[in-house]
């Protein structure tokens, strides 16, 4: 796919793009779309704001949202017959005009070619950061991020889509399942009768920041049964500020970085941002040691995949950061000594106090 190809290639004006803009649900289970627009986006690899600019559309603001194939937590399926199979994801964040939730499929062919299909919202609801695992001529979707408002918590979202007519139907399973998952791992075992499914993101409530999932979890794809691999009893702390706020270690991490790399263009934004959100200069010194504790433990590691991940070891046991806009959550993967956790979680707490100078909470689970 190429991102530079011109909109009359496919026959798309301005009127057609105004008319095939929007995204949409399906009249039927599955509805196929044949629509050059989506096609010419597709292969432009044009997200909503550029495709609206190139064609002198609507505005998001007046018209709602831009149908767009930039997505994340999109699931991209190779089949042996060499066609891909792409299933929802989302488009931006919430706070863009153009932020959508996708529930579509849309089947990318060994000579160039695309199907689109739609769905219902009550066939198949809006998904992203679900896994797809293939088994044989059918795929099984596990979990998804979805619309607030649309979340289960006690339940794993589950569908399965049928490769010889493109229908997805609702998997009913039993036994304790993860809850309302995403950005998971699902590994299907060689004898092809279950899907394990381990890391990822558990939604616990609305109004409490997603927690990470550490156990295991086990699908059996024969009567739809889920079981509980592990149940580890690692001590989780998830610290916020008091007042609710979002905080700003990303943003000062940001900062440090530009600098460290002398983008100074760059630093001096970071830092005018920083100093009108926060009110006052930040110490960089505060923040690269937030996790330098006064027990002996190795050095920091920070992940190379993931930008907000930290991690030390204390005594042989990983003590992982996790770096999130409304929280942090520490998880200690073993066994420490009540004192080191103690000295821990009071060193934290009194090194976010003094890095925002704000007071923060830490909550035990």
């Amino acid at each position: 796919m190429e991102e530079n190809i011109d909109p009359k290639e496919y026959g798309v004006t301005q009127q057609l793009f105004k008319e095939w803009r929007s995204p949409r649900f399906g009249n039927s289970n599955p509805q196929k779309i044949e629509s050059p627009v989506w096609e010419w986006l597709v292969r432009s690899k044009l997200c909503g704001y550029l495709s609206t600019q190139k064609m002198d559309g609507p505005s998001p603001f007046d018209e709602g949202p831009t149908w767009s194939f930039d997505r994340f937590g999109q699931t991209k399926t190779q089949l042996p017959d060499g066609r891909t199979v792409y299933i929802g994801g989302e488009h931006e964040d919430h706070y863009d005009p153009d932020f959508y939730i996708y529930n579509d499929v849309i089947v990318e062919h060994p000579n160039g070619e695309f199907d689109f299909y739609c769905y219902p919202k009550t066939d198949f609801p809006p998904s992203d950061f679900h896994t797809a695992t293939l088994i044989g001529s059918k795929i099984v979707l596990i979990g998804s991020l979805g619309y607030p408002q649309e979340r289960v918590e006690a339940s794993t979202q589950l569908y399965l889509l049928d490769l010889n007519d493109f229908k997805i139907s609702p998997i009913n399973s039993s036994g304790k399942s993860p809850g309302w998952i995403h950005r998971h791992e699902a590994i299907l075992d060689t004898s092809q009768t279950s899907i394990t499914v381990t890391k990822g993101f558990i939604e616990i409530g609305l109004d409490s920041p997603l927690r990470e999932n550490i156990d295991d979890w086990k699908l059996d794809i024969e009567n739809w049964t889920w079981q509980r691999l592990t149940e580890r009893k690692w001590p989780r702390w998830e610290l916020t500020r008091k007042d609710k706020a979002r905080n700003h270690i990303y943003d000062i991490r940001q900062a440090l970085w530009s600098n460290e790399v002398n983008w100074e263009e760059h630093h001096q934004q970071d830092m005018a941002r920083l100093e009108e959100s926060m009110g006052f200069s930040v110490d960089f010194n505060l923040v690269k040691a937030l996790y330098d504790f006064d027990f002996t433990h190795e050095s920091l590691v920070e992940d190379e995949e993931e930008h907000n991940v930290y991690w030390i070891y204390v005594d042989g046991v990983r003590v992982r950061f996790v770096e999130e806009r409304y929280c942090l959550n520490v998880t200690v993967e073993g066994s420490l000594g009540n004192q080191t956790l103690t000295s821990m979680r009071e060193q934290l707490i009194s090194s976010l106090n003094e890095l925002e100078i704000s007071e923060w909470t830490i909550n035990e689970y």
